[in-house]
Formats: structure tokens, sequence, C-alpha cells
């Protein structure tokens, strides 16, 4: 009975994510340009630093998720945490590399590569690896699914021109509904960063045994719905993505998690 009632909360919070998705995507299609003119503050610092550190954070929380689906299908607990140790030295060239050829998005993406992966190393060090397989599976096929494949296709076949790189008149741009196709150059719809920042909602569900009341679930719903939501509107703060490049991105990845949640967790029941 409890997971009949689990598997109907599942069906209806898909729907109505889908419900949502489609209304916002109904008023974002005629309302983006006038949001955009609104808000866009390209010297934001606070969305400078979601530019800057948005996609850094997503790419160390991989790096912890293929240390641990990797490294959980070892019976030795030691042995389990070899795969961390190859990430994290991947991380560290990639940091270097960057300071020696001036690159900083491969300073900061390869650092959060290598410190995310030791402080979960230095947590889990003495844990059984094996009991976050099933977590880590659902983030790397969510980043497979969203972040590599919908995103990036999406961007190449819809070419949308991104806010801050419109004419000075707006002549130039598009609704999401009418994209100007691959020629034109232009790469804003959907938004890859909240695609990353949302890899994060999966985390939610190491909580899901807790009572809604447990201050431990909601700190930790807050963090991690918060850090997708900041990272989600500083791209539009910043000229980079209108809000429904940002909401297809975030939507597809509440959509993925769910049916990856009653997959792997629900299955049979």
């Amino acid at each position: 009975m409890f997971e009949n009632l689990k598997n109907s909360f599942i069906a209806k919070a898909l729907l109505f994510t889908i419900i949502l998705w489609i209304i916002l995507a109904i008023i974002f299609g005629f309302t983006d340009l006038e949001i955009s003119i609104a808000v866009v503050d390209e010297s934001s610092e606070w969305g400078i630093f979601g530019r800057v550190y948005g996609e850094a954070t997503g790419y160390g929380l991989i790096a912890i998720a293929l240390s641990a689906l990797i490294g959980g299908s070892n019976n030795n607990i030691e042995k389990q945490k070899i795969p961390a140790y190859v990430i994290i030295g991947i991380g560290v060239i990639l940091f270097v590399l960057g300071f020696i050829f001036n690159v900083e998005p491969l300073i900061i993406d390869g650092a959060g590569v290598f410190i995310f992966v030791i402080i979960f190393l230095a947590i889990t060090y003495n844990k059984d690896w094996k009991q976050y397989r099933k977590i880590s599976a659902i983030i790397i096929i969510l980043a497979v699914l969203n972040s590599l494949l919908f995103v990036q296709l999406t961007k190449f076949l819809c070419g949308r021109i991104r806010f801050k790189d419109l004419a000075s008149s707006f002549t130039d741009y598009t609704p999401w509904f009418l994209p100007p196709g691959p020629l034109s150059g232009g790469d804003s719809f959907p938004s890859g960063h909240t695609s990353v920042s949302f890899m994060f909602l999966p985390l939610l569900i190491i909580f899901r045994d807790r009572k809604l009341k447990d201050p431990i679930r909601i700190i930790s719903a807050f963090l991690i719905l918060g850090w997708a939501v900041f990272i989600a509107v500083s791209r539009v703060v910043v000229g980079d993505h209108y809000a429904s490049d940002v909401l297809f991105s975030a939507m597809m990845a509440c959509i993925i998690t769910i049916l990856l949640y009653k997959w792997f967790y629900l299955k049979g029941t």
C-alpha cells in the first residue's frame, strides 16, 4: 500500500511538472524579450558568478557519481576508491593545464572535479560505495540525456540568438517556438548551465525517507533547489539566456529525474 501511494505521488508529480512546463512555455513564448529587457544587467556580480562557477559544481557532481558508480561495482571497499583517485588525477591535470595555457574555465572545472571528489572520498572513505550506485546511475543518465543530448542537439538545431548578442533594435529576436535554425550561429536555447545545475536534483532522493518537517530534509531541499534556481536565474540576468531557455532545461531535468526515480526505486511495485 505504501508503495502504491508512492507511485500515485510520482504520477501526480510528473503530471504537475508537464502542466507547469506547458503553461510557462506559453507565457515565456510571448514575454521572453520583455523579461530580458527588464532584468538583464551584464555587469551583475552574482550573475557573473553563476556564469563562471555554474558548471564547475555540476562537473564535480558527475565526477563523484562516476567514482561511486564504477567503484561500487567492486566488493573490496578499499579498491572501490581507485576510480576516485584516477578522476582526482584527471581533475588535477586539467587544473594544471588551465594554468599553463591560461584558460580560466579549465582551471575552475578541473578544480571542481578534484575538490568535489576529495571531499566525497574523505566523508565516505570507510563506507561501502555500493549503496551509492543507484543515485550515481541516475545522475549520470540525467547528464547524458539532458545536458549532453537534449541541450546540445536542441542548441544546434534551433540556433536561437542570445539576448546579449541581439541587435540594438531586437529585430533578430525569435521566440523559442520559431527558431531561426542551425545556420544562424546562435546557441541560446536551451540553457546548458541550467541543465548542469539541475543535475543536483536527484540528490533529493537521498532524503526521501525522512519526515517532511525533518530539518535536514528541509535544509537539503532548500540548498539543492536553491542552487539550481540561482544558476537558472543568473543566466537570464547576465543576458546569456531567456526565461524559456532555462525553463526547458529545468523541466526536462525534472521529468527525467522523476522517471528515473520510478525506474530505479519503484520498479515492480
